[in-house]
């Protein structure tokens, strides 16, 4: 039918019923992503106490080193169990994430080019997966060297003073002092713990986020090398605020996340590299051109 003669009312009408359908979809979409998050919620309620226990194992490591109670109390009757439900949450989320992506991309793919489907297919993959590597990265090894500056550093302070005056440095539970003694609370601990893996999880994003915009031509090559120097400020200053004060965590931090942008500039690189290739191919680009 042709468009010859219609009315405004009836171009609205036109206009109008595609975006209907586009929301009536995007409902459904949600109410499915929804459901298989309180599905994956209350599935991984079940196991929240062991996993719990897991987030926590660092903590109860560094403890037994220290000769410390292996003890987490809790302040208020309901402050364990919304401690469960905070890592029901999370893990339901983690588990529901393929079925929450999987329906994000069939409402957004039937709007994108093949080329362009196929652009972003890998990212929804490798994201998952290097939030994964920063998350272990984060509870295997950096999560042990903080907590064990952190819970030690009440030592730490008057052993240093005792070196620098030449006295014998006496441990607080063999003197007559007031002692300090580390009584972790069940939130407390987990909070610690969480900022730790969420932290390095994102970081572990540098890689897709600097690709991603390379894709889009956001960012070259060229230009996240000239800025090389910046960037190693900025690092240095993610490493100081996001890890306890001390050198050998910083300086972790700082090496994997600088290694990730140095892996980030190659990927820019080579997608510079096969965008070139494309257009020549395509005959946009001469054989000497480049972008």
């Amino acid at each position: 039918m042709s468009d010859v003669g219609k009315s405004p009312e009836d171009e609205l009408e036109d206009s109008a019923a595609p975006l209907i359908e586009h929301l009536a979809e995007l409902r459904t979409r949600l109410i499915r992503s929804v459901l298989a998050f309180v599905v994956g919620m209350v599935v991984m309620f079940t196991v929240a106490e062991p996993a719990y226990n897991f987030i926590l194992e660092p903590l109860r490591e560094v403890l037994e080193e220290l000769n410390l109670p292996t003890q987490i109390v809790y302040n208020a009757p309901q402050e364990y169990f919304f401690v469960l439900v905070r890592i029901s949450v999370i893990l339901g989320f983690a588990i529901s994430f393929p079925v929450i992506a999987h329906q994000l991309w069939r409402f957004v793919a039937p709007g994108l080019y093949k080329s362009e489907k196929n652009a972003f297919l890998p990212f929804i993959f490798a994201s998952p997966f290097l939030f994964f590597l920063g998350a272990s990265f984060a509870h295997f090894v950096v999560t042990p060297l903080a907590m064990r500056f952190f819970i030690g550093f009440a030592d730490a302070i008057p052993a240093f003073a005792a070196f620098i005056t030449g006295q014998e440095f006496v441990p607080s539970e063999n003197s007559n002092e007031l002692q300090t003694v580390f009584l972790g609370t069940a939130k407390d601990s987990l909070d610690l713990s969480l900022k730790f893996i969420f932290a390095f999880g994102l970081c572990f994003q540098l890689p897709v986020v600097l690709t991603l915009m390379g894709k889009a031509g956001l960012v070259s090559a060229e230009g996240l090398g000239n800025v090389r120097k910046w960037a190693v400020v900025g690092i240095l200053t993610l490493a100081a605020l996001v890890t306890p004060p001390d050198v050998i965590t910083q300086v972790i931090l700082f090496t994997v996340v600088y290694g990730l942008y140095e892996i980030s500039i190659q990927l820019v690189r080579w997608v510079e590299y096969a965008r070139i290739k494309r257009l020549r191919a395509e005959g946009i680009l001469g054989e000497d051109e480049t972008l």
